[in-house]
């Protein structure tokens, strides 16, 4: 990209060098990383690459592309280098504090949702809670679509619990929720009660953590990610203080790894405080998201 003049270089012909030069060194989806890149050195979007194809790119531009280039070069997300991701159609802040929102984790909203519309047509209003809420992506949301419920999100790292707050902010629903720094329900009242538990709480296995790509292991904060020796250390110690804090009928709602759903409708029925499990595929058709009703 250094030997043509710079009027030479224009976006379609840049997309297509740096296609090809990601895609031989290794570089995973070369194409959204090269286009994700490009359109926040111009300050558009992807869509915008292609209607302006045969623009020029001035030395300003293309030096800034060359640097977000080489970043990626070596791996890093391309969500951590431009600090943005989108989520339920909604732009979030992220930082390598934070896991990167996955398009999965919308299936766990959905589950969420739905029992919230029916907490609304008992005209109640429901107190839910994002336990390890990360970006802040599951209780911005379910604030945002469900005015009426009183939002607590938990997190123990209190650099995810500010960037939570910030998007929380960008959204117009900070005041509307509470955020908590402890781990798991511990850092609660005794006396909490909750109609909603979601987490979206770490579940990799720790074998498959060290084997997963550089652009996850070494990026992404692994307290979000390693769950342990069958992954479920932290879900099985959810599931184990959840009961103490759900309202009778109320609902504990998880995603969970591949191949988990079984082992963690078996956490759910020991003790028999919940109800027989459900369980939602995500677009994949991997058992994505587990739930269950406190019994009365």
């Amino acid at each position: 990209m250094t030997s043509a003049p710079s009027t030479a270089w224009t976006i379609l012909k840049v997309l297509r060098w740096s296609c090809s030069y990601l895609e031989a060194r290794g570089v995973s989806e070369p194409r959204p990383s090269a286009e994700v890149l490009l359109a926040h050195c111009l300050g558009g979007s992807r869509l915008d690459l292609y209607l302006r194809y045969d623009q020029p790119l001035g030395e300003n531009e293309l030096s800034c592309y060359k640097k977000l280039l080489k970043r990626r070069l070596a791996h890093e997300p391309t969500q951590y280098i431009t600090g943005r991701q989108e989520f339920w159609s909604l732009d979030f802040l992220v930082t390598p504090a934070v896991l990167i929102p996955r398009p999965e984790t919308e299936l766990l909203v959905e589950v969420a949702a739905a029992y919230l519309q029916g907490q609304r047509a008992e005209e109640t209003s429901a107190r839910l809670i994002d336990v390890g809420t990360g970006s802040g992506v599951l209780a911005v949301v379910l604030a945002k679509e469900h005015p009426q419920a009183q939002v607590t999100a938990l997190d123990q790292s209190w650099e995810a619990l500010c960037l939570a707050r910030q998007n929380a902010r960008r959204h117009g629903v900070e005041e509307r929720i509470r955020f908590i720094m402890g781990d798991l329900l511990a850092a609660l009242r005794p006396e909490a009660q909750f109609d909603l538990i979601v987490s979206n709480a770490p579940y990799v296995p720790t074998a498959e953590w060290l084997r997963l790509p550089s652009d996850i292991k070494d990026y992404e904060p692994r307290l979000a990610l390693d769950g342990g020796g069958d992954g479920l250390d932290v879900i099985r110690r959810l599931v184990q203080a959840a009961p103490g804090y759900l309202k009778a009928g109320g609902l504990l709602a998880l995603e969970v790894g591949q191949g988990q759903s079984a082992a963690v409708e078996q956490l759910l029925a020991h003790g028999g405080a919940f109800t027989p499990a459900e369980i939602r595929r995500d677009f994949q058709y991997i058992p994505r998201v587990v739930s269950a009703r406190r019994l009365n």
